[in-house]
């Protein structure tokens, strides 16, 4: 709140500024006569007749009046605001406006990529005091990020490389492959794959699983839009029965899918994970990669940990390193606070990566933003796959 309050303190004091200097340079051209509101009336560049009494009748009002104004419109209507005049192309450039409103609404934001994640710098610059030459571009930022701003990648090249032996009796060779994996599968209160194994409405099974990984995963074909259908292969960290015991008990499950490589950089020792033999197989031969964080904000997370169970499974020994990598960030049910999008990409330094990645958040219960996910995901695995 303090920080909010600052920087609208800051905005409203700048955009005061804006009107003093934009009313004096009226009164020079017109000869220095009038008050401040008559020589608010005189037309800015290129402005006249009834559009510019319309754009002076807006300067005219109180500056918190304008900023209330400013904060209901949309992006796109701002900048169309921005057209209006000279005072109000200055008004809606300001850069300390432009990281109230990215602020203000980046919580919001359902999903995030590898090509619009604000920088952590960004996000937490302070308010600074300095002159406009000396803030970040927030405009330029927002635009950057808002969703209405992303793009998804598409080519026309073909999509699917050959199938190994080891995953010809789990899919077809038609099909993209994914391995989802991550705490979000077994620690919310709803299991995703349950929903997502019910809901024909949204997602539609085309393939039941036929054979299981040592007990800790399995092959499931889906139908997406009634056209095109791709395999999941869900990786869990242990078996179900020792994942429901472990549920009861209240205890911690070791994670049966990564062993831990313990190395010596410097006078610090690294924590390293590899993945498994069997799960090394799967990786080998996957298209992408689904990881199901648990994004609800009143448990606790690991994300170092996470993050390095992520690296083992992309690990570029293990195929071609620009598989793309899908981030559900996932409650349970709607009503319970998550964490951001924008700042579960943070947490997790999805930054580091050199592949693309999207995080989207989901709701299990409902498998809200799942579609989105999924969508976008095919869509990466069709650009990135060799032909």
């Amino acid at each position: 709140m303090a920080e909010g309050g600052r920087l609208e303190a800051a905005v409203r004091g700048r955009l005061r500024g804006l009107r003093e200097r934009w009313a004096r340079g009226a009164r020079e051209r017109g000869g220095g006569g009038g008050g401040s509101a008559g020589a608010e009336a005189a037309p800015g560049p290129g402005g006249g007749g009834e559009a510019a009494e319309e754009a002076s009748a807006l300067q005219a009002l109180p500056i918190d009046v304008q900023l209330r104004i400013m904060s209901l419109l949309s992006p796109r209507d701002l900048c169309r605001l921005g057209c209006t005049g000279s005072y109000w192309r200055a008004a809606v450039r300001d850069p300390l406006l432009w990281r109230r409103f990215l602020l203000r609404d980046l919580p919001s934001w359902a999903a995030v990529d590898w090509k619009s994640l604000p920088s952590a710098e960004v996000l937490k610059q302070v308010l600074s005091e300095a002159g406009g030459s000396a803030l970040c571009d927030y405009m330029a930022v927002y635009k950057k990020s808002c969703p209405q701003s992303r793009r998804s990648l598409k080519s026309s090249r073909p999509r699917y490389g050959a199938v190994t032996s080891f995953l010809q009796s789990l899919v077809t060779q038609a099909e993209p492959r994914f391995a989802m994996f991550g705490p979000g599968l077994e620690e919310l209160d709803d299991s995703l794959v349950q929903k997502m194994m019910t809901c024909p409405e949204i997602l539609l099974v085309a393939g039941l699983p036929q054979r299981r990984i040592h007990g800790i995963g399995s092959g499931v074909s889906f139908q997406f839009n009634n056209n095109q259908k791709f395999n999941i292969l869900t990786l869990y960290s242990t078996t179900s029965v020792e994942r429901r015991r472990a549920r009861a008990e209240q205890a911690v499950v070791v994670n049966k899918m990564f062993y831990q490589d313990n190395s010596t950089v410097g006078n610090q020792q690294a924590v390293h994970y590899n993945v498994i033999a069997q799960v090394k197989k799967v990786c080998e031969v996957v298209d992408g990669f689904i990881y199901v964080a648990n994004a609800e904000a009143h448990k606790k997370h690991d994300r170092e940990e996470e993050l390095a169970h992520i690296l083992a499974m992309i690990d570029p020994a293990l195929g071609p390193q620009n598989r793309p990598l899908l981030v559900l960030s996932c409650v349970s049910h709607v009503g319970v606070k998550r964490f951001p999008c924008v700042y579960m990409a943070h947490q997790l330094q999805l930054n580091l990566l050199h592949q693309p990645w999207m995080v989207q958040d989901t709701v299990a219960a409902t498998l809200d933003g799942l579609l989105s996910g999924l969508e976008w995901l095919l869509e990466e695995a069709d650009c990135k796959n060799p032909q």
